[in-house]
């Protein structure tokens, strides 16, 4: 297996269909202070013209933090923008496809169900999976079923790729994926929805790590 290209740890997303009143830079701003070192730009609902200038703007606030900015779904977005790499979702462009516009060095990560999802995206040239749903989500409708929490440590022992748990984590959870192996948690609404979003970042980031240590 390759070394593993995303920093350990939170892996936290900007979005644009939670409803908040704090926009997408500031949502970066702030995960960046709290700790995060990888960020995932989710413009579910913004148009490509006025997305290419926040995803202009977050690439670069990671970059100053010496966090990675990837682009949800959109090959074409992190491209113009020179955002780190992509995440893909089972209806998006096929990974290989993606490898071939973005290049060697790029960040590819491809959503998958279980460790042969994770072989499969292995072999057309992905970096990393985001495995789930480990717990039942309400930020978006996922047309799988839930592994909980043991099976997903499985799954995580057989692949073959760095993964990454998704799918209901919180700040109560986080530990507990961390616990099964996962190479980091991606979170939405838990620490965007909090007072201080820095402070429930932090907390988060510092949360994962003390599971980690409890598998040493």
């Amino acid at each position: 297996m390759s070394p593993p290209l995303l920093p350990r740890g939170l892996y936290a997303l900007c979005d644009d269909t939670l409803g908040l009143a704090l926009p997408v830079p500031e949502q970066a701003a702030r995960l960046l202070e709290g700790g995060a070192r990888v960020l995932q730009l989710r413009l579910k609902r913004t148009s490509m013209r006025e997305a290419l200038p926040l995803a202009r703007e977050v690439v670069e606030r990671a970059s100053a933090h010496g966090a990675l900015c990837l682009i949800n779904d959109r090959v074409d977005l992190c491209l113009v923008a020179g955002a780190h790499g992509v995440h893909l979702g089972d209806e998006d462009l096929p990974v290989a496809d993606a490898r071939r516009v973005l290049g060697a060095r790029a960040v590819i990560g491809a959503t998958v169900r279980d460790a042969a999802g994770a072989q499969e995206a292995r072999g057309q040239g992905a970096d990393y999976v985001g495995m789930g749903p480990i717990w039942a989500t309400t930020t978006k409708q996922v047309p799988a079923p839930v592994l909980g929490p043991a099976a997903f440590a499985a799954q995580v022992a057989l692949s073959p790729l760095p993964v990454v748990g998704i799918g209901g984590i919180t700040l109560a959870r986080i530990g507990e994926v961390a616990r099964a192996g996962a190479h980091c948690a991606a979170v939405l609404s838990d620490p965007l929805t909090a007072d201080d979003v820095a402070a429930r970042t932090a907390a988060l980031c510092e949360a994962f790590a003390a599971g980690e240590g409890g598998l040493r």
